[in-house]
């Protein structure tokens, strides 16, 4: 096993914080932005699309889980990078879909309502919160630094797999609001 020198641990922890903080805020910009491309019709079949990656995330997630736990790393590492590149197109379509389109308010009434809302918060807080548990992750798992690797993964697993699982029941709750 192949230890880092410090510098270039110090660089990469250097890149991860930045791109912990970089993303959400890029993404924040983005969403902010009022004036809304017109990429075409497709893009509003993108939150669709967008349910589907998180369920598929889900299922990687615990497939990923599974596979390490019967000792299968080659499994495990294949699974949870796909997950991973899974994450990062969600990202890039989240993004498409919000640069062209208007949010949908949602539109349940009652007890549906506070739920939906505790749902949707927690879900966007943690998944700020996870982009830097799983970076350290997948780069201290690629440098074959298996105990900080375990260690983060204590955090950034559940977080992760909180955060693809509200994802698609949020997309849920708010489908039959769509307009298109």
């Amino acid at each position: 096993m192949e230890t880092l020198q410090p510098i270039q641990e110090r660089k990469a922890n250097r890149i991860i914080n930045i791109l912990s903080i970089v993303i959400p805020v890029a993404v924040a910009i983005l969403l902010g932005i009022r004036q809304k491309a017109d990429l075409g019709y497709w893009t509003t079949y993108l939150p669709h699309i967008n349910a589907v990656i998180n369920s598929i995330t889900s299922l990687l997630l615990v497939l990923g889980l599974y596979f390490i736990r019967q000792g299968n790393v080659l499994a495990h590492k294949r699974t949870m990078l796909t997950a991973f590149a899974l994450g990062s197109v969600f990202l890039v379509s989240y993004v498409l879909y919000h640069l062209t389109n208007e949010s949908t308010p949602f539109g349940g009434q009652g007890w549906i309502r506070p739920v939906y809302y505790f749902l949707l918060v927690s879900h966007i807080v943690l998944s700020i919160v996870v982009v830097w548990f799983v970076l350290r992750a997948v780069y201290f798992a690629l440098t074959s630094q298996i105990a900080k690797h375990k260690q983060t993964v204590k955090w950034a697993y559940p977080i992760w797999l909180y955060v693809s699982i509200t994802g698609v029941i949020v997309y849920f709750l708010i489908a039959p609001y769509y307009t298109h």
